[in-house]
């Protein structure tokens, strides 16, 4: 067990942050996992920088358990609208929690990963974000968050 600690250690990942979720309309997809599976819209922003208009669903009672992110394309060429038309509606991406981004995007790069970003963008409610490439992890877009105020 001590050699997945120091695998994991390196990279500091504390949980599975959400599963992300591309969909063609937010507000209707809001209303489907609220009708259908009674999650909680807990946030909802519009990210240009990421040309997305995004929501965080709440599954169970608990406001910091497990979410389901909704994202909806904000123009036609964003990376959601690119996804929405090659794949349609689905996941799109299962991100992690991270304690420091900068650290672990350092140890990923060092592992030989490639990241979307040089440095991490703004991503839901104030978090820090960056991408692994799908390529380089098993055709499975990750995300890596460090929520605001770790």
């Amino acid at each position: 067990m001590q050699a997945t600690e120091d695998v994991t250690s390196g990279i500091g990942l504390l949980r599975i942050d959400h599963v992300g979720m591309a969909v063609p309309d937010l507000d209707e997809a809001i209303g489907f996992y609220e009708r259908v599976f009674g999650m909680r819209c807990t946030h909802v922003e519009e990210n240009e920088e990421q040309g997305v208009r995004e929501a965080m669903m709440a599954v169970g009672p608990d406001d910091n358990g497990s979410r389901i992110q909704l994202l909806a394309p904000l123009a036609p060429g964003s990376m959601i609208a690119r996804f929405l038309d090659k794949s349609g509606p689905g996941v799109q991406q299962v991100a992690y929690t991270v304690k420091d981004i900068d650290a672990a995007c350092a140890e990923l790069r060092a592992r030989g990963l490639r990241l979307l970003y040089n440095t991490p963008k703004r991503g839901t409610a104030g978090s820090r974000v960056n991408f692994v490439f799908p390529t380089d992890a098993g055709g499975v877009l990750l995300e890596l968050v460090e929520p605001a105020g770790i």
